[in-house]
């Protein structure tokens, strides 16, 4: 028997219709379990940074939660400032949406990380173990050679010794750029000092090997055939570091902790 033409386009609609409502339905349904495992990434990125787990350890959800909430205190501040920002919620606040809104955003300055919108509040991190400050954790972005690297990083109590950095989501060249991914180069950093004696973004990866931290604290080994990223690297920290960056947070942090 052969269909009208009528009965046709209203079948499929009612198909679509169906499909459709299925499909927000399951949107709807996996969303807390979507925002969980947003929250789970977070703070496996903010652990491993802090130095409180490695990158490829087995832990179970709980257990990474467990540890989070005993070691780490998210906190909101006003980038241009760094004082606190109390009407923010740290657990939901979405630092990438907030940039590209122009109501939770501001121009940058023009930069050499091609940051083009700056957030009117960012999440940064302190790490607290039995009552006692261990390190600050910030997050970092910039332009390498294919796109931006996002991350973190840490800094010890006294804000200018590095702690730690890694970087969890970019488009560098595997086995070149990329190899900002690698633990043996991020092991490099830990103990390298990121202001000068003037309290100037100072630390840099430089083109070739470094010396070691006594010897050569301002530097870190270049990423071999990646100059560009490499110089990504030096700038997108340094920028974060500065005054348009974390500098106003930093300057009273130091002044509150007397370091």
């Amino acid at each position: 028997m052969q269909h009208s033409t009528g009965y046709i386009i209203g079948f499929a609609a009612v198909v679509c219709l169906v499909a459709s409502l299925f499909v927000a339905g399951s949107a709807v349904g996996l969303k807390d379990r979507q925002n969980a495992n947003k929250r789970l990434d977070v703070q496996k990125k903010v652990l491993t940074v802090a130095g409180l787990m490695d990158a490829g350890a087995g832990l179970s959800a709980g257990e990474i939660d467990a540890l989070y909430t005993a070691s780490i205190q998210p906190k909101a501040i006003t980038l241009a400032d760094g004082a606190p920002a109390l009407d923010v919620d740290v657990a939901s606040y979405d630092q990438r949406k907030a940039t590209k809104a122009a109501d939770s955003s501001v121009e940058a300055p023009e930069n050499a990380s091609k940051i083009l919108r700056l957030p009117n509040e960012v999440v940064v991190f302190d790490i607290v173990q039995d009552g006692e400050l261990k390190g600050l954790i910030l997050p970092i972005e910039g332009y390498g050679l294919w796109g931006f690297l996002y991350g973190y990083l840490a800094l010890e109590p006294d804000a200018r010794t590095i702690r730690g950095i890694t970087f969890y989501e970019h488009g560098e060249t595997p086995g070149l750029g990329g190899e900002v991914d690698n633990p043996r180069w991020k092991a490099l950093w830990p103990g390298r000092l990121a202001f000068d004696d003037r309290g100037k973004p100072a630390i840099t990866v430089k083109k070739g090997i470094a010396g070691s931290v006594e010897d050569d604290p301002y530097q870190v080994d270049g990423l071999s055939g990646a100059t560009i990223t490499s110089r990504g690297v030096t700038n997108l920290v340094r920028f974060w570091l500065g005054d348009d960056g974390f500098g106003p947070y930093l300057d009273n942090y130091r002044s509150a902790a007397g370091v």
